[in-house]
């Protein structure tokens, strides 16, 4: 770098760049501010050469935007400066790429967090946004950034490629997530209409299995879908796509998954689906689902079908449902749990599927039906059975 390049002139033009509220720079603007910064002093080689140091920061992801556009990428991790890590679906690996300093990480999240309308500084130390036009991921890319103090290793940055879930059953059976059997089990309770949630931990699959379902549903059906964070893309024809909005930096403006799923029941569904249940948005996903609204579906973050009732009274807790409540409503509004799990090898499959009985205790238990199902498969049976005389099929 020439001796004229100095650190203080990239930090001027940094200052000059962010006062002039310019969203996404262009080598125009950033050549302007360096002439000013400069006084034109600058060779032709030196103002090419700081244009491109800056662009590389001041645009898209900055130095991570390249890791962001590989085939395959789930997530990029910042932990440090000289520590970047990427997930192309078998783990994590530390990637090549570095950051000249902790005032460099730091400068790409808060810019990053401008550009998905966020604020992160000394007074909010972090943030949860989604960003457009970052990666090829159709539906963006989520951030999620902790500055330093808050993250005592220096400032975290996590960012997750938000890749459509656009898969069918038939490739999921062709990849070997889901067996020739339980694909079979799948497209009666698709065809019968019963209400499911999807379970596993993050990352497992979840969204990729919910929306090859729904892909599988009549295409005669209306389905509306309610997201904190786009991600399902069913291959179905008539899909309603609700995505909650999280307050500006004004703090107004907020849009949660509560106040979607109810707007759902007016907007005349056949099946009401929540992308992820992780509030107190369960209460109003299990009434909706009990006013008649049957093959509702959703998401909930939980390790085994054991887990999945604790789960769902602790959330129902905080939309002020007690517990024996929400074990009614959830015995009377889902009939099957499905369970995906993520292995060592980064591959995703079907583990498990499951009923939900009640006891004579009013309390809801999870019984196994695939495989080795025994009484567990024999109550799905029933269900299918009945609900097949219901419609006449």
């Amino acid at each position: 770098m020439s001796a004229l390049v100095t650190t203080e002139l990239l930090d001027r033009v940094r200052e000059r760049l962010t006062a002039s509220s310019v969203a996404e720079p262009t080598a125009a603007t950033v050549a302007d501010a360096v002439r000013a910064e400069s006084s034109g002093v600058l060779a032709d080689t030196d103002l090419l050469e700081v244009v491109r140091v800056l662009q590389t920061e001041l645009t898209g992801a900055g130095p991570l935007e390249p890791l962001l556009h590989e085939p395959g990428v789930a997530d990029v991790l910042v932990t440090a400066p000289d520590q970047v890590w990427v997930d192309r679906g078998v783990g994590l690996e530390r990637s090549g790429v570095r950051f000249t300093d902790e005032a460099a990480v730091r400068r790409l999240a808060q810019r990053l967090a401008l550009s998905a309308g966020r604020r992160l500084d000394d007074a909010q130390p972090w943030v949860d946004g989604r960003l457009r036009g970052v990666g090829d991921g159709h539906f963006g890319v989520r951030l999620h950034a902790v500055l330093a103090p808050v993250a005592q290793g220096g400032t975290c940055v996590s960012l997750r490629v938000l890749r459509p879930a656009t898969q069918g059953l038939d490739a999921l059976c062709a990849h070997g997530a889901v067996e020739p059997d339980a694909r079979e089990l799948l497209d009666d309770i698709i065809s019968s209409r019963l209400a499911f949630l999807v379970i596993g931990g993050t990352g497992a699959g979840k969204t990729t299995l919910l929306s090859a379902m729904l892909g599988a549903v009549d295409p005669r059906e209306r389905i509306v879908c309610v997201e904190d964070a786009a991600e399902l893309a069913p291959p179905h024809p008539h899909v309603v796509r609700l995505v909650a909005r999280a307050p500006n930096v004004e703090g107004v403006g907020e849009v949660t998954v509560r106040d979607l799923v109810r707007q759902a029941l007016r907007m005349r569904p056949d099946r009401i689906v929540v992308g992820e249940v992780r509030g107190a948005e369960v209460t109003d996903l299990l009434t909706a689902m009990n006013t008649g609204h049957d093959g509702g579906a959703g998401t909930v973050h939980a390790n085994s079908p054991e887990e999945v009732p604790a789960r769902l009274e602790a959330l129902a807790a905080l939309g002020g449902m007690d517990r024996h409540a929400l074990h009614s409503q959830l015995a009377a509004a889902v009939q099957v749990i499905l369970h995906v799990h993520r292995l060592a090898d980064g591959s995703r499959r079907l583990e498990q599927i499951g009923v939900i009985d009640r006891g004579a205790d009013g309390y809801v238990q999870i019984m196994q039906a695939w495989p080795d199902g025994g009484s567990g498969r024999e109550r799905l049976e029933r269900m299918f059975r009945l609900r097949n005389r219901e419609v006449g099929t």
